[in-house]
Formats: structure tokens, C-alpha cells, sequence
């Protein structure tokens, strides 16, 4: 991932020092096991940890040039290994597969990376919840299609948000529950040449489940749901974007990203305040879509192993992780400091004079009597007039002078129809449903 998009802590993960740091774990409580069930000598173990221990850094040049020559990762890796630590090295992949390794390394870093992002939807959770509270009941117009339709208030249009990734928390949660599974089976997932014991004992160690049957890897079913899982979050982070992106256009401005002292928004036009931040996440979320449909690709494997999925994987894990953490991270900044303009979207509101009232009207005109298609057509005559003069007459004017309407509904009864506080009456009761547990 190229480090516009990346922060330290997420690349830390799939840094090739973090990787080989993770196989030797591996190797050397699988080790450990087997030295407790008398497979290799119990000493064996305690010197190839206490050999890595007063080593120095593995030394991933050395790792690449024996790679080049054997074409064959691991075994560079174990090589390196032995150089370092002596005879007892020998003991190391004792009945192992390189899947062994390799699967249950990616189980360990999508988990931990897990983490990154489980801490980061919670940050953004934390502010989404801060700023719905606050603009709990600032009013504003909710559009569908585009188009005015009745009030709502900004505080909802945030709850729903704190909603939808409340969701993807859990889902997040149990993605990572299904991948965080380790497989130290041997050649085709028999456990001919290794005991399962050796199997729990590393899982216990490194923080994972044990896989009931791996063949030779870990089924891919379980890394594409997980990379299906960042592709929904990633969609949810576009969506908040792509509202805020709406609600910024000059017409609208009814929010609009922070905008810093000494930012510039355009080269060639000095007044320029664009929405790069939230432009930027749309692009992001694409991104981390674009890696779902490989994920899913990777789960036709032929018979018990072949590694048309490992390129893949090189590039989706790391690339990935790190774009969501940035991306949650870029929106949590975003809502922490949109600035938002109550003034402004009350404006708008009363721009087309009184349209966003009309179902009221509708519903009091069935109830005096009149039939539901009488009724709308009443009502829908007399918007159209609203509606074709832009907002310059009052559709509560009109519907008191059309002697149709008010041969149900007085001048009173139809004043009543447009109060803005009707709208808003239970937005206790969402809140409640939102953010009670």
C-alpha cells in the first residue's frame, strides 16, 4: 500500500519483520509441543527460542538471497533459521507443510488487523454518538430522490450512521472470529507425520482456534467472507461521504468538511472549499471492494491445495487492512469537525414554500371525509402551483383559498398541518432504539 493511504500501526502487521517474527512463533511452539509429547529432545526447543532471543534482527536480505536460489519462501526462512541457531534448527517443521506456516501467519496478522479496526469503527462510533446528541433535534429536510421530502433532523441522519456501523462492528467481529483459525496438519491435512496436539498447543499460543479440517490450508470460504466483511464496511463509509459530499454543494450547504487556515481548494480559483476529504474516502471504498471479488475467487482451490491464492493474498491482506484503518480513520476526523449549519438547512427547508407539509394535509382531508384520490388531487393541484412558482407561493395560502379544500378543512385545521414540531415528535423514541444498549 503505498504510504498516502497507510498509518503505521496497520502496516506494522505485514511488514516482512513482522511476518518472519510470526513463523518462528509458529515453528517454535509447534517445537515446544513436541518436545512435551517426546517427539524431539526436550532441550531442543529452549535453544532455538534462547538462539533467536540473543540473535540479531532477522536479516531479510539474507532470507531474499536464499529465496532466490531455492525459489521457495519457508525454506529460505528455516534456513536463515539454522544459520542462526545451530543443530538443534533441525528439529524445526517436524511433519509441517509450508501451508502450516503460511496459513496460520495470514490467521494471525487478519486477526490482529482485526483489531486495528475493530478500535477504529469504536473511535468513529464514539464521535458519530457525540454529534448526533448534539444535533439531535436541529431540523432539516429529508430528500428522497434528491428531492425535499419531509423533515427530519441531522441528528438522525448521524444515528443512522452510528447504526449501520454498529452493524458492521459485530460483523467485523465475527469475520474475524471465523478467520483466526490455525492449521498444523501436514501434507494434504492428514496429521500423518504431526500430532494434533502439536495443532491446539500452537493455536493456544498464537491466539487461535484450532481448524476441524484444513486439507492442506485453511478453507478460503472463511478469508472471503472476512474480505467481504472490509468491502461493506468500506461501502458504509462511502455512503456517510457521499451524503456529506451532497450537503456541501453550494446549492445546499448545509455541512461541509473543515476547512483549515492556510487550505487551499483550487490551483486556479481562490474560493474554491471542496470536499477532498470525503471524494477521497468514495475512492477508497472502491479500493477495498475491488479486493472482495479475488477473495471469493480464491475459494476454488483444486483438491487439497493448490496456491493460485497466495499471490492474491499478498496483495489483498496488507492492501486492504491498511486502506480501511486510513479510511475509517480519514471519516472518524471528518465527522469529528464537519461543520454543520443549522441556519442553513432551515433555509432550505422553507424554500419551496411549504411543500414538505403536503402529506398532512392529505391524511386530515381523508379523515374529514373526503376520498384518498380527491384528496390528493387537491392537494397535488394546488402544490403544482408551489412548485412551478419555485417556492414563491404558499401552499398553506393557497389550500385556504380553494373553496374544495375548505369544504372539509377550515383555515385553522389547515394552519395546523404545518407545524414543523409534528415531524419530530419521536425522534426520542429512534434515539432511544439507537443508542439505549
Amino acid at each position: 500500500m503505498i504510504p498516502r493511504y497507510s498509518r503505521p500501526e496497520m502496516v506494522s502487521i505485514w511488514t516482512p519483520e513482522t511476518r518472519f517474527q510470526i513463523w518462528f512463533e509458529i515453528e517454535a511452539h509447534a517445537l515446544d509441543a513436541m518436545a512435551e509429547l517426546g517427539i524431539v529432545p526436550k532441550d531442543a526447543a529452549a535453544k532455538v527460542w534462547e538462539a533467536q532471543r540473543t540473535s540479531p534482527p532477522f536479516d531479510i536480505a539474507r532470507i531474499d538471497a536464499i529465496e532466490a536460489e531455492t525459489k521457495h519462501d519457508v525454506i529460505a526462512f528455516l534456513t536463515h533459521v539454522s544459520e542462526r541457531t545451530g543443530p538443534e534448527a533441525r528439529f524445526l517443521h517436524q511433519g509441517m507443510t509450508s501451508s502450516d506456516v503460511l496459513d496460520t501467519c495470514l490467521a494471525v496478522q487478519l486477526a490482529r488487523a482485526s483489531d486495528v479496526l475493530i478500535a477504529d469503527i469504536d473511535a468513529l462510533l464514539a464521535v458519530l454518538k457525540r454529534r448526533a446528541f448534539e444535533h439531535k433535534l436541529t431540523p432539516t429536510i429529508g430528500r428522497s430522490h434528491g428531492i425535499h421530502a419531509e423533515p427530519v433532523t441531522f441528528g438522525l441522519k448521524l444515528a443512522e450512521a452510528y447504526a449501520e456501523f454498529s452493524r458492521n462492528r459485530a460483523r467485523l467481529v465475527a469475520a474475524r472470529g471465523d478467520v483466526a483459525t490455525c492449521a498444523i496438519s501436514g501434507a494434504v491435512g492428514t496429521f500423518a507425520n504431526i500430532d494434533p496436539r502439536v495443532e491446539a498447543y500452537v493455536a493456544n499460543k498464537m491466539g487461535l482456534t484450532v481448524e476441524p479440517v484444513s486439507t492442506q490450508v485453511i478453507p478460503r470460504d472463511r478469508h472471503a467472507m472476512f474480505f467481504a466483511t472490509l468491502g461493506v464496511i468500506a461501502s458504509s463509509i462511502e455512503r456517510l461521504a457521499v451524503e456529506i459530499r451532497h450537503l456541501q454543494r453550494t446549492e445546499v450547504l448545509e455541512a461541509e468538511e473543515y476547512f483549515s487556515p492556510g487550505q487551499k481548494g483550487s490551483s486556479a480559483m481562490p474560493h474554491k472549499r471542496n470536499p477532498v476529504l470525503t471524494e477521497n474516502l468514495t475512492g477508497l471504498a472502491r479500493m477495498v471492494r475491488g479486493y472482495v471479488t479475488p477473495a471469493l475467487e480464491n475459494v476454488a482451490l483444486w483438491h487439497e491445495r493448490d496456491i493460485s491464492h497466495s499471490s492474491v493474498e499478498r496483495y489483498i491482506g496488507p492492501d486492504a487492512t491498511i486502506t480501511l484503518d486510513f479510511a475509517l480513520a480519514r471519516l472518524t476526523g471528518v465527522v469529528d469537525k464537519l461543520l454543520i449549519y443549522p441556519e442553513r438547512m432551515m433555509k432550505n427547508m422553507n424554500r419551496m414554500g411549504g411543500l414538505i407539509h403536503s402529506q398532512r394535509v392529505l391524511l386530515a382531508l381523508t379523515q374529514a371525509g373526503a376520498s384518498r384520490e380527491d384528496a390528493y388531487r387537491l392537494v397535488q393541484r394546488n402544490a403544482m402551483k408551489v412548485w412551478e412558482s419555485d417556492g414563491a407561493l404558499s401552499l398553506e395560502e393557497l389550500l385556504k383559498a380553494d373553496p374544495e379544500v375548505t369544504r372539509y378543512l377550515s383555515a385553522d385545521e389547515i394552519a395546523d398541518k404545518f407545524d414543523l414540531g409534528y415531524h419530530l415528535k419521536h425522534v426520542d423514541t429512534i434515539f432511544d432504539r439507537v443508542f439505549a444498549a
